[in-house]
Protein backbone atom coordinates (compact mmCIF):
# COMPACT_ATOMS: atom_id res chain seq x y z
CA UNK A 1 0.00 0.00 0.00
CA UNK A 2 2.93 2.41 0.93
CA UNK A 3 4.15 1.55 -2.47
CA UNK A 4 1.45 2.48 -4.12
CA UNK A 5 0.75 5.60 -2.85
CA UNK A 6 4.34 6.72 -3.09
CA UNK A 7 4.26 5.79 -6.90
CA UNK A 8 0.68 7.55 -6.99
CA UNK A 9 2.16 11.02 -5.56
CA UNK A 10 5.55 10.82 -7.61
CA UNK A 11 3.39 10.50 -10.71
CA UNK A 12 1.72 13.26 -9.69
CA UNK A 13 4.70 15.38 -9.06
CA UNK A 14 6.12 14.41 -12.69
CA UNK A 15 2.76 15.58 -14.01
CA UNK A 16 2.65 18.62 -12.35
CA UNK A 17 6.59 19.47 -13.04
CA UNK A 18 6.13 18.88 -16.93
CA UNK A 19 3.01 20.96 -16.82
CA UNK A 20 5.05 23.49 -14.88
CA UNK A 21 7.52 23.30 -17.40
CA UNK A 22 5.76 23.49 -20.23
CA UNK A 23 3.93 26.43 -18.83
CA UNK A 24 7.48 28.09 -18.81
CA UNK A 25 8.34 27.23 -22.74
CA UNK A 26 4.89 28.83 -23.57
CA UNK A 27 5.10 31.70 -21.85
CA UNK A 28 9.12 32.35 -23.21
CA UNK A 29 7.10 31.89 -26.73
CA UNK A 30 4.81 34.31 -26.09
CA UNK A 31 7.35 37.00 -24.76
CA UNK A 32 9.59 36.09 -28.09
CA UNK A 33 6.55 36.43 -29.94
CA UNK A 34 6.15 40.52 -29.13
CA UNK A 35 9.23 41.24 -30.43
CA UNK A 36 10.72 44.34 -31.13
CA UNK A 37 7.73 47.89 -30.99
CA UNK A 38 7.95 49.92 -34.07
CA UNK A 39 9.94 52.90 -32.43
CA UNK A 40 12.18 50.45 -30.76
CA UNK A 41 13.75 48.69 -34.44
CA UNK A 42 13.25 52.26 -35.99
CA UNK A 43 16.06 53.26 -32.61
CA UNK A 44 18.39 49.96 -34.09
CA UNK A 45 18.22 50.84 -37.05
CA UNK A 46 19.15 54.76 -36.68
CA UNK A 47 22.07 53.04 -34.51
CA UNK A 48 22.56 50.30 -37.09
CA UNK A 49 22.18 47.53 -34.48
CA UNK A 50 19.26 45.81 -35.95
CA UNK A 51 21.23 43.13 -37.76
CA UNK A 52 23.38 42.38 -34.12
CA UNK A 53 19.79 42.43 -32.53
CA UNK A 54 18.69 40.12 -34.13
CA UNK A 55 21.54 37.41 -33.88
CA UNK A 56 21.76 38.19 -30.06
CA UNK A 57 18.26 37.09 -30.20
CA UNK A 58 20.07 33.53 -31.86
CA UNK A 59 17.95 34.28 -34.73
CA UNK A 60 15.20 32.95 -32.79
CA UNK A 61 12.35 35.44 -34.05
CA UNK A 62 12.91 34.92 -37.89
CA UNK A 63 9.57 33.47 -39.27
CA UNK A 64 7.84 36.67 -37.04
CA UNK A 65 9.91 38.91 -38.49
CA UNK A 66 9.03 37.47 -42.27
CA UNK A 67 5.38 37.82 -41.09
CA UNK A 68 5.20 41.32 -39.59
CA UNK A 69 7.26 42.18 -42.96
CA UNK A 70 5.49 40.43 -45.73
CA UNK A 71 2.46 39.77 -44.26
CA UNK A 72 1.81 43.07 -42.09
CA UNK A 73 4.00 44.81 -44.48
CA UNK A 74 5.53 47.52 -41.50
CA UNK A 75 8.32 49.21 -42.99
CA UNK A 76 10.64 48.82 -40.32
CA UNK A 77 10.45 45.26 -40.43
CA UNK A 78 10.60 45.38 -44.10
CA UNK A 79 13.56 47.05 -43.70
CA UNK A 80 14.98 44.37 -40.61
CA UNK A 81 13.95 41.67 -43.55
CA UNK A 82 15.55 42.91 -46.51
CA UNK A 83 19.04 43.30 -44.92
CA UNK A 84 18.98 39.71 -43.56
CA UNK A 85 18.04 38.37 -46.11
CA UNK A 86 20.52 40.93 -48.96
CA UNK A 87 23.26 39.80 -46.00
CA UNK A 88 21.91 36.87 -45.35
CA UNK A 89 21.92 37.26 -41.89
CA UNK A 90 20.13 34.52 -40.04
CA UNK A 91 18.46 32.72 -43.53
CA UNK A 92 19.95 32.07 -46.78
CA UNK A 93 21.20 35.69 -48.28
CA UNK A 94 18.48 36.77 -51.03
CA UNK A 95 19.71 40.12 -52.17
CA UNK A 96 17.46 40.51 -54.97
CA UNK A 97 14.61 40.11 -52.87
CA UNK A 98 16.58 42.26 -49.73
CA UNK A 99 16.46 45.17 -51.86
CA UNK A 100 13.21 44.72 -53.02
CA UNK A 101 12.14 45.13 -49.45
CA UNK A 102 13.91 48.00 -49.20
CA UNK A 103 12.20 49.38 -51.66
CA UNK A 104 9.18 49.04 -50.39
CA UNK A 105 9.82 50.20 -46.83
CA UNK A 106 11.46 53.22 -48.81
CA UNK A 107 8.10 53.82 -50.59
CA UNK A 108 5.75 53.69 -47.34
CA UNK A 109 8.92 56.66 -46.03
CA UNK A 110 10.86 55.51 -44.14
CA UNK A 111 14.17 57.39 -43.97
CA UNK A 112 16.75 54.95 -43.40
CA UNK A 113 15.60 52.85 -46.43
CA UNK A 114 15.85 55.34 -48.61
CA UNK A 115 19.33 56.57 -47.10
CA UNK A 116 20.60 52.96 -47.35
CA UNK A 117 19.52 52.79 -50.87
CA UNK A 118 20.80 55.94 -51.91
CA UNK A 119 24.06 54.99 -50.39
CA UNK A 120 23.80 51.55 -52.20
CA UNK A 121 23.21 53.12 -55.28
CA UNK A 122 25.94 55.92 -54.99
CA UNK A 123 28.30 52.89 -54.14
CA UNK A 124 27.30 50.39 -56.25
CA UNK A 125 26.43 47.94 -53.42
CA UNK A 126 24.47 44.97 -54.55
CA UNK A 127 23.12 47.12 -57.29
CA UNK A 128 24.30 48.85 -60.44
CA UNK A 129 25.93 52.11 -59.70
CA UNK A 130 23.59 55.01 -60.75
CA UNK A 131 24.06 58.15 -59.10
CA UNK A 132 21.32 59.88 -60.38
CA UNK A 133 18.97 57.66 -58.54
CA UNK A 134 21.47 57.72 -55.26
CA UNK A 135 20.37 61.53 -55.42
CA UNK A 136 16.90 61.04 -55.59
CA UNK A 137 16.72 58.34 -52.75
CA UNK A 138 18.79 60.61 -50.57
CA UNK A 139 16.97 63.60 -51.50
CA UNK A 140 13.98 62.02 -50.37
CA UNK A 141 15.66 60.76 -46.99
CA UNK A 142 17.44 64.13 -46.27
CA UNK A 143 13.42 66.10 -46.66
CA UNK A 144 12.73 63.55 -43.50
CA UNK A 145 15.56 64.94 -41.67
CA UNK A 146 18.33 61.82 -42.17
CA UNK A 147 21.39 63.46 -41.44
CA UNK A 148 23.52 60.53 -42.62
CA UNK A 149 21.82 61.16 -46.16
CA UNK A 150 22.36 64.54 -46.38
CA UNK A 151 26.06 64.48 -45.87
CA UNK A 152 26.08 61.92 -48.69
CA UNK A 153 23.69 64.49 -50.67
CA UNK A 154 26.40 67.60 -49.88
CA UNK A 155 29.07 64.88 -51.32
CA UNK A 156 27.41 64.21 -54.67
CA UNK A 157 26.00 67.60 -55.43
CA UNK A 158 30.00 68.53 -54.59
CA UNK A 159 31.14 65.91 -57.17
CA UNK A 160 28.77 67.00 -59.50
CA UNK A 161 25.89 65.14 -59.49
CA UNK A 162 22.59 66.52 -59.18
CA UNK A 163 20.69 69.81 -59.85
CA UNK A 164 21.72 73.05 -58.75
CA UNK A 165 18.70 73.78 -57.76
CA UNK A 166 18.35 71.33 -54.86
CA UNK A 167 21.77 73.25 -53.58
CA UNK A 168 19.76 75.54 -51.23
CA UNK A 169 18.10 72.66 -49.28
CA UNK A 170 20.77 70.71 -48.80
CA UNK A 171 22.78 73.75 -47.13
CA UNK A 172 19.20 74.77 -45.40
CA UNK A 173 19.53 71.04 -43.83
CA UNK A 174 22.39 70.45 -42.91
CA UNK A 175 23.24 74.71 -41.88
CA UNK A 176 20.31 73.57 -38.65
CA UNK A 177 22.14 70.46 -38.13
CA UNK A 178 22.52 69.63 -34.34
CA UNK A 179 25.78 67.27 -33.38
CA UNK A 180 27.71 67.22 -30.36
CA UNK A 181 30.61 65.04 -32.39
CA UNK A 182 33.08 67.06 -33.26
CA UNK A 183 34.78 65.09 -36.38
CA UNK A 184 30.97 65.32 -38.02
CA UNK A 185 30.52 69.29 -36.98
CA UNK A 186 33.57 69.93 -39.02
CA UNK A 187 32.64 67.94 -42.03
CA UNK A 188 29.56 69.93 -42.31
CA UNK A 189 31.04 73.62 -41.96
CA UNK A 190 32.97 71.95 -44.99
CA UNK A 191 30.44 71.21 -47.05
CA UNK A 192 29.07 74.70 -45.59
CA UNK A 193 31.85 76.31 -47.35
CA UNK A 194 32.09 74.34 -50.20
CA UNK A 195 28.10 74.40 -51.09
CA UNK A 196 28.27 78.76 -50.78
CA UNK A 197 31.05 78.40 -53.49
CA UNK A 198 28.42 77.26 -56.09
CA UNK A 199 25.25 79.27 -54.97
CA UNK A 200 24.23 82.73 -55.36
CA UNK A 201 24.89 84.60 -51.95
CA UNK A 202 20.79 85.50 -51.92
CA UNK A 203 20.56 81.65 -52.22
CA UNK A 204 23.19 81.82 -49.49
CA UNK A 205 21.15 83.60 -47.11
CA UNK A 206 17.84 82.22 -47.74
CA UNK A 207 19.33 78.63 -46.90
CA UNK A 208 20.41 80.17 -43.37
CA UNK A 209 17.14 80.63 -42.21
CA UNK A 210 15.93 78.22 -38.89
CA UNK A 211 14.23 75.14 -39.79
CA UNK A 212 10.48 76.01 -38.65
CA UNK A 213 10.65 79.34 -40.44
Amino acid sequence: MFYTILRRALAVWIVGACAFFAASAAAEEIKAVQLYSQDELIRLINKNEHLDRVVLDRCQLVQDIQARAEVLTVPAYQFLWGDMLAWGVCVDADPKRGVALMRDAANQGLSAALEQLGRYYAKGTLVQEDKARAVIYLREASALGNMQAQLQLADLFLAGYGSPYDYQDTYHWLYNAITDDKALHSRIADQLSELEKLMHPKAVRAARKPLDS
